[in-house]
């Protein structure tokens, strides 16, 4: 059963709603026909090709016309749309639609050669921004008094964060031009996380390849409505797993996923054990170690904090990065590369102290167009794409209405409605849905 709740939270690294907010009179660039806000008039149920408006905690209902000259709603791919449903969802911009007729290749085309060179300097200048910053947070973690220990926590595991994005890069073949130091490297600095490198690697390339793929992507994706309905046991554990736990639910991803090897292709599998090998060496040598110095609680204290908060990072910033209710997963037949990778992959902004130690891995969508962009020639290759290709890109800064739209709304798959939430679908069974709703502020940047 707890391999089949893993493998139903993710079903082959998602999800969104807004409560209502109060009405106001539009402003004055709308033509005065509505005079509540688009979250009040973008209400559940109503759908335009693949987009889907809802409004949380109301039941389906037809589209509301306040008492004005009479008057179209506007297009579902009109502008004022788009800014109303960003509004609601907590981003910046909602991306027009990318025609049919674009090709990833015609997105990679324009991006400026010099954004794929590898600068040896600069990659190893990421390794010691790494090293340092999570050498100061143990410090931090060994003089602070209890009550700045959650401070110190957070710091180290962000920082620790940062080692995930140097082997990230090493996986993609963009931090080294020399194979076997990539290998070395991004083994080592995946191992205080305790993850496997190249398990990791051969389901992060088929990301890559699937982005927003039914079934085939690797990451986040809707709950399957079968496994909702599949039994209660598995129903509420896939609602607790997609509500309040989601920040952490990469747990699960990361047992479920790469130490099982009937997982991997016959052809991985060996590459697979050395990477397991050496993270149970380290297991087995490195939190001894540790217990022997500063004992069980200095082992949670100085490791397992830390770790659950890289977890938090790597959950959040996978499910911002692919997930909205305007974001849709298609099946292979109908699935669009460039759409998936320009269309489906969201940029968003954090403080500039995560960015830093987390080595611009948010500044998303230039590595979906090319994986093989360094992290530090991200935001380079980011500005070329904003001149050629910005209005169809979602940008977002992080915010409480973004994370609540995610994990409130983004559950079950539906072909017409991108997601269904699971209070629409079992509303007794998802008093911790409720609970998210109530708790979470609704503030966007």
């Amino acid at each position: 059963m707890a391999s089949r709740i893993a493998d139903s939270l993710f079903a082959f690294t998602g999800p969104q709603q807004c409560l209502p907010r109060a009405p106001q009179v539009a402003p004055a660039r709308s033509p005065g026909v509505y005079a509540v806000r688009p979250i009040d008039l973008l209400l559940r149920g109503h759908t335009h090709r693949r987009r889907t408006f809802l409004v949380p905690g109301k039941k389906r209902v037809g589209c509301i016309k306040a008492v004005a000259a009479p008057a179209a709603p506007p297009s579902a791919d009109s502008a004022e749309e788009r800014e109303q449903l960003a509004e609601s969802y907590g981003f910046k911009q909602i991306g027009q639609d990318l025609p049919d007729n674009v090709t990833l290749k015609d997105i990679m085309d324009t991006l400026p050669k010099e954004v794929f060179e590898i600068d040896d300097v600069k990659a190893w200048k990421s390794v010691l921004v790494s090293v340092t910053s999570y050498a100061l947070g143990l410090f931090m973690i060994a003089k602070a008094p209890w009550y700045l220990l959650p401070l110190a926590w957070a710091w180290t595991g962000t920082a620790v964060t940062g080692f995930f994005v140097i082997g990230h890069d090493c996986a993609h073949k963009s931090f080294s031009k020399n194979k076997l130091v990539e290998d070395i490297v991004g083994t080592l600095a995946f191992l205080p996380l305790v993850y496997p490198y190249e398990p990791w690697r051969f389901k992060h390339d088929r990301h890559h390849a699937k982005t927003n793929m039914l079934v085939h992507d690797t990451a986040w994706q809707p709950v399957p409505p079968e496994e909702f309905d599949s039994s209660p046991v598995l129903r509420k554990a896939i609602i607790l797993g997609y509500g309040p736990i989601r920040p952490w639910l990469s747990i699960a991803h990361w047992v479920n996923w790469h130490f099982n090897l009937r997982k991997f292709r016959p052809s991985e599998v060996n590459r697979v054990k050395i990477s397991l090998a050496c993270v149970f060496a380290f297991m087995a040598v490195g939190w001894p170690l540790i217990i022997y110095k500063v004992g069980i609680l200095g082992w949670v204290k100085f490791w397992l904090m830390p770790w659950l908060g890289y977890h938090f990072w790597m959950s959040t910033f996978t499910m911002v990065h692919h997930t909205a209710p305007h974001i849709p997963f298609k099946s292979a037949d109908e699935w669009n590369a460039a759409q998936a990778q320009l269309n489906g992959t969201v940029h968003c902004d954090y403080p500039s102290w995560i960015e830093i130690l987390c080595h611009d891995i948010n500044v998303h969508i230039p590595h979906h167009i090319s994986p093989r962009i360094p992290s530090y020639n991200l935001r380079a290759a980011h500005e070329s794409i904003q001149e050629n290709w910005g209005k169809y890109t979602n940008l977002a800064t992080w915010n409480w209405r973004l994370m609540k739209t995610i994990m409130t709304v983004c559950h079950v798959y539906d072909k017409e409605e991108n997601y269904i939430p699971f209070d629409r679908l079992a509303p007794e069974e998802s008093q911790p849905i409720t609970f998210l709703k109530k708790a979470m502020p609704d503030y966007a940047a």
